[in-house]
């Protein structure tokens, strides 16, 4: 293990990265966030949890636009080494 950190040229390459689509990693997870706002508003209608689960449900949904957005900026990019 030691000899590892030592000479890091005598590991193993590493296995090449799994070749996804992005746009569905992004809505996937704004989905989740959009359903963990409805219940938020829902709890907080019913007086349960404060302001603060509303607003971190929806700074993941404006992460997700934020993830989307990347995504297609840099699409061709990531495809092409495909």
């Amino acid at each position: 293990m030691i000899s590892l950190l030592i000479h890091p040229e005598r590991r193993r390459p590493n296995p090449p990265a799994l070749r996804v689509d992005l746009r569905h990693v992004a809505l996937a997870g704004m989905s989740l966030w959009a359903i963990a706002l409805a219940v938020s508003l829902v709890l907080l209608a019913l007086g349960h949890v404060t302001y603060e689960a509303p607003a971190t449900c929806g700074a993941g949904l404006l992460l997700g636009l934020v993830g989307l957005a990347w995504e297609r900026r840099n699409r061709a990019e990531y495809r092409s080494s495909e």
